[in-house]
């Protein structure tokens, strides 16, 4: 797929681009501090509005903590939209700005499960769940070695978008369009080079089996486990979070998944929705519930988000 240049915004059709652009440049250049600052009012101005990311990601909430209060899941949600809005200036840092600058932004932890993982000859991916600084955390495990990693974009119908996506291989890592073939993956996986995975969509019920996230049968697919057995790679769960008041990011690797994949690829399903959901635990206000985890109903049950 040719990527989208800076030619493309010449034609008037395009101009909106250029101011979008500069402000993105500028803010790149803005102590993270500030942008946090930002980020995190916009957010909250954000969440005052009943749009769907809001109505979805206050059902999400409802749906995986029905311990919760009222009250504590209205502050749940108002504090993801909160560091949401943080993520999405923060982008500008790591679509912009030079390296150095991104690996003070992004603190790197545990590499040596990453470097064991290639002293032993494996081949690696890195299992990276829908956490708000996933992004954020891709650019900085770009910058980790240098092979080139592997991941996957949702191509975008807007030439600007598109544009802003595709920085994401600005240090030489590889984007394939979502919905295309899976054999340019698992020839780079072989080659050696990491996959950073996102794995915790709703696919379909076609392409999915339905085993338990937070108690309730979500739509899961099985390509983690039928990648890791073709290409004969560890995973390596890669989770990157929002420090508190502004002071950056912290992307960690955490050890191989022991006993994975199994034969059984309905029970690593299950196994990795059990693996994330502890994660979530660990920070709830930071996973992505703006989007339809539940969207896919088995049996064809009444939708969760009518």
């Amino acid at each position: 797929m040719a990527p989208v240049s800076l030619k493309t915004f010449l034609h008037p059709r395009y101009w909106y681009a250029w101011p979008v652009l500069a402000l993105m440049l500028l803010m790149s250049l803005l102590p993270t501090r500030v942008l946090w600052f930002l980020g995190s009012r916009l957010g909250s101005f954000v969440s005052w509005f009943p749009t769907p990311n809001r109505r979805f990601a206050e059902r999400n909430v409802e749906l995986c903590f029905p311990d919760k209060s009222s009250a504590e899941r209205k502050r749940l949600v108002k504090r993801h939209f909160q560091l949401s809005g943080f993520a999405i200036l923060s982008l500008s840092v790591v679509w912009w700005a030079p390296k150095q600058r991104i690996k003070r932004f992004i603190t790197l932890r545990d590499k040596h499960h990453l470097d064991n993982a290639f002293t032993s000859g494996k081949n690696v991916i890195l299992l990276a769940p829908h956490f708000i600084g996933l992004d954020i955390g891709g650019m900085r495990a770009s910058l980790m070695i240098e092979k080139h990693f592997v991941s996957m974009y949702r191509k975008a119908r807007d030439p600007l978008l598109e544009y802003l996506f595709q920085r994401r291989a600005r240090f030489g890592a590889v984007v394939v369009e979502r919905m295309a073939s899976l054999k340019p993956i698992i020839r780079s996986i072989r080659e050696g080079h990491p996959f950073y995975y996102l794995p915790d969509q709703d696919m379909g019920e076609r392409a999915s089996v339905f085993v338990p996230f937070f108690g309730i049968p979500a739509a899961t697919v099985t390509t983690l486990s039928r990648i890791a057995e073709t290409t004969n790679a560890v995973v390596i769960p890669c989770i990157t979070r929002i420090l508190p008041r502004g002071r950056g990011y912290e992307t960690r690797l955490y050890p191989p998944l022991d006993n994975f994949p199994t034969d059984d690829p309905v029970e690593d399903a299950r196994r990795m929705n059990q693996e994330i959901e502890k994660w979530v635990r660990e920070m709830p206000e930071q996973y992505m519930w703006s989007y339809r985890r539940f969207k896919t109903r088995p049996n064809n049950e009444p939708s969760f988000y009518e």
